[in-house]
């Protein structure tokens, strides 16, 4: 089991940060870096996985935002045609949800 770094825990306040483990959790880590993480995070996620892995994140799940995805995918250089939540159906449902 790998562990995750100390200054991490703040992203993962609602659960025990101890039991994280990068290999098992992966795309729960990254999916919280991506939406939220500061810089200190983005170099810690950067070293720690690859391209791959973050366009394996945000092709399958869909807890990003739209604008996270949208700058994520350029800074990747990952095709915003297959982002699970820039999807037309998952956006009009985020309108229902959220008309604002």
């Amino acid at each position: 089991m790998k562990s995750l770094p100390k200054f991490l825990k703040k992203y993962f306040w609602d659960i025990d940060f101890e039991k994280l483990d990068v290999k098992t959790h992966y795309q729960d880590i990254l999916v919280r870096i991506l939406e939220h993480g500061d810089m200190k995070a983005i170099d810690w996620m950067k070293r720690s996985f690859t391209k791959d892995d973050v366009a394996e994140v945000l092709f399958r799940l869909r807890g990003i935002s739209p604008k996270s995805a949208n700058f994520w995918a350029l800074i990747f250089g990952i095709d915003r045609k297959r982002i699970l939540c820039l999807q037309k159906h998952y956006l009009e449902i985020r309108k229902r949800h959220w008309p604002y």
